[in-house]
Order: C-alpha cells, then structure tokens, then sequence
C-alpha cells in the first residue's frame, strides 16, 4: 500500500454544473487527470453550488483494520489542508475505485469497502465536514452509498457513462484537459518489467554490481568523489542530447525507442551516479527550456533501469522526473512520479519535500530560482563543501553489501522517515547511496 497521500489545490474557476452522482463519476478522471485504480479520492467542496476545491488520492489500505485510523487521518489531512488553502471546507465527496478482485462481482466489491466509506462519512462528520456524497466505481458501473432510492441507484448499481460523451468531458476537451490513461499505466511507465524480463534484466544488474563496485571506492573519497559527479553528469547531458535527437512518438513507443538509445552500461553508471545528493540536485537544473523534455524521459529511462535488487536506487530519477514533470506544469505525473518514490523510500528528503510543495499548490518558481542560483554560483563555491537544494540534507556513504534497514511507510499527515540529530543512517544493499 501506498500511504503517501496525493491533493491539489482549487481548480481554476471555470463553471461546469455536475448533477447527480452520474456525473460525479464521470467528472473523477479530469478531477485528477488520470483513472485512480485502487484508491480513495476525496474532494473538498465549497459554497452553496458546491465549487471543487483541494483533493487528496491514497492507495486503498489492503486491510480492513486500517480503514479507521486511515479514515481519520484522510479527513483530518483534507479538512486541515484546505484551511491552510485558505478556507474550510463545506462539505467533501467521496470517491472509491477499486476493480473487483478474482471471482468477485462489482456488487461485491462495493459491500466490502462500504465499512470504509461508513468511516470516512463519520471521520468528516465527526470533524463537522458532512460528505455529500460517496460512490464506489468498480468496474465499468457506480454505486452510491448515500443515495437510498432504487430508482436511481439500483443495487445492481448504474453503468459509467461512455468516455467523452457527459458534460465534464466536453468541457474538459475545451480547456486542453487531458487524461492519461489509468495510474497503473503512469506507474508501468516509471518501473522496470515485473518480472525482470529475461536477458535484459539480468544483464541490466550486471552492469548495476559493476558500476557499484567500481564507483563505490571512488565514492567514498572526497576528491575521487567530484570526480564521480562530473563524469556522470557528463554522460547524462550526453544522454538527453542523444533523446532530443530522437523523434517523438507515442508515449508506450517513446520508452521503448528510449530503452534502445541507452546501454545497461550507460544507464547503471547514471543510475548509481545520482546517488550522490550533490550530483542528483546539479541535474535538477535541467528543469526548464528545450531540454526539460529529454531530461523528464531520461529520468523515466533510468528509473525503469533500476532492477531487483537496485529498486530504491530509482528514488532518485523518480525524484527527478516527478520534478521536472512539476516545473513543466504536469501535475499529476509529478504527484505519480514522486509518490512511487516514497514508496520505494519513505526517508527520501528531497521527495517528501517536492511531494508537500506540489500537493499544497506552491509555485514550483520559486525552486527554480533558487537551482539557477546554485548553478550561477558554482565556479565560485566548488572545492568549499557540497552545495544544498530545497533542504536536502547529506548523509554517509554506504558501503556495497550493506542492506538498510527500512523505516516502516509513513501515514498521511506524518513525516516520513525523520531522525534525532546525530543519529546515523542505517546502511544500504548494493552499490551506495550518498544523497537524499
């Protein structure tokens, strides 16, 4: 389960009147600019017509037992980040998506989580929020769990409507709304083949445990260390040339071609290269103009790359792609790119802080003056201690073999994976991780 929470601030102002739970339904994927699989989404409603403000998407928890303290904290989480937002909110519609399991109906699925649609109702209402309205999707049909008349909301439950045919559609079409498939084909994107796919797997760690064994040493070394940096960061500028030149195509044909142009060779040099917190904030700077495109693919390219056992080296192109797809205005694929790397690492510094200043709305201007300001002082500052970016703090090398130990996943409305001053870090697995 993942249990970092996703929200948005309001959306902007333009005025669609959605009738019935029909269209609310409808309305979820342009909501969130995708299909939320396995998820709970709520949304903050305000005033008497009901205007869409902030909302907030997590990972169903697959236990029963979880549903009341996560229901807790979800409504807490939304009520309370709308009054930082700027206003309390009126009332909150509910959202649970879920496919039926193996041998389970639609009915069924929405009898199961009806308990945890019961604790979000009472959770928000308990913080004197009411939910207007709570829907299960599940399949190709909806089910309403406020609405008691059956005839308009049968027990067989109502059919969605056909994609772009409801109002919410045909609106969204004229704002350039776009919805990119289902989260599960966002997430596809970003990690590698599972299981690993036969030669290209194997061959693809080999090349991470040679790359770790020999950047390890070098790594742990201050002086050898910059050099590390400058040769990696070398090879990923040469890199996003090599994708800028390629031509654009579609997304599933575009990672392929991607794949192709990269050698495990290459792609395992980067890959444990970015571990270093100061390499990984350097390449942060490709984050704006003509070559933000490529880097975002690269990053994509290289998380992808991060096979068993190297799955938490991809938190960093993670970080990275979530950060680029968020300086570039796509949202909701930095909100998916920086969630999986909380999920790979909920300690993850530069995630947690990436993942809190996207789901609060921030301007992502203001980081970047603060990267063009790292770049044009760097000649000035090399050779006088690493340089900082949006808080990330430094951490010990980790030396090959070593397997950290994992901090447990982080509720919504925590702070994952913090430590008393002093405290050491837990050592790594393969290859080294010098950076958060």
């Amino acid at each position: 389960m993942n249990k970092h929470h996703e929200s948005t601030g309001p959306s902007d102002e333009q005025q669609i009147t959605l009738r019935g739970p029909a269209e609310l339904a409808d309305a979820l994927p342009y909501l969130m600019g995708f299909h939320p699989n396995d998820s709970v989404v709520m949304v903050a409603l305000h005033g008497g017509r009901g205007r869409f403000g902030g909302r907030l998407r997590l990972g169903i928890p697959q236990s029963a037992q979880e549903w009341p303290s996560v229901a807790e904290q979800l409504a807490e989480c939304l009520i309370k980040g709308s009054e930082r937002r700027g206003g309390r909110p009126d009332a909150i519609v509910v959202f649970l998506c879920q496919d039926p399991a193996e041998g389970e109906s639609g009915n069924q699925t929405m009898e199961r989580l009806r308990p945890f649609a019961q604790g979000l109702r009472i959770a928000c209402g308990a913080l004197d929020v009411p939910v207007l309205e709570a829907l299960c999707i599940s399949g190709d049909r909806f089910w309403s769990y406020v609405c008691p008349d059956a005839r308009c909301c049968p027990a067989e439950g109502n059919p969605l409507a056909m994609p772009g045919t409801s109002v919410m559609a045909a609106a969204a079409t004229y704002a350039g709304v776009q919805v990119r498939g289902s989260l599960r084909e966002m997430e596809a994107r970003l990690m590698p083949p599972t299981p690993p796919t036969g030669v290209a797997g194997r061959e693809q760690q080999l090349a991470l445990d040679a790359a770790g064994s020999a950047l390890v040493p070098k790594l742990l070394d201050e002086e050898s260390r910059r050099e590390v940096s400058d040769t990696t960061l070398k090879l990923a500028r040469q890199l996003v040339r090599r994708l800028g030149r390629a031509p654009a195509a579609t997304p599933s044909l575009s990672d392929l071609n991607d794949d192709r142009l990269i050698s495990h060779e290459e792609a395992a040099g980067v890959i444990l290269g970015l571990q270093d917190r100061e390499t990984r904030d350097r390449a942060a700077e490709w984050m704006e103009g003509p070559e933000a495109e490529s880097a975002l693919r690269l990053w994509r390219a290289l998380a992808r790359r991060c096979v068993a056992p190297y799955e938490e080296h991809a938190a960093a192109p993670l970080t990275l792609a979530g950060w680029v797809s968020w300086s570039i205005g796509d949202e909701p694929a930095a909100r998916v790119a920086l969630g999986l790397a909380l999920r790979l690492d909920p300690g993850y510094t530069f995630a947690q802080l990436l993942h809190e200043a996207c789901n609060q709305g921030l301007d992502p201007e203001t980081l970047r003056r603060c990267l063009r300001g790292e770049r044009g002082t760097r000649p000035v500052r090399r050779g006088h201690g690493t340089g900082r970016v949006a808080g990330a703090r430094s951490v010990r090398a980790r030396t090959a073999g070593q397997r950290r130990a994992r901090t447990g996943s982080a509720l919504p409305g925590t702070t994952p994976g913090r430590r008393r001053a002093g405290q050491p870090r837990a050592q790594g697995r393969r290859g080294t991780r010098t950076g958060r």
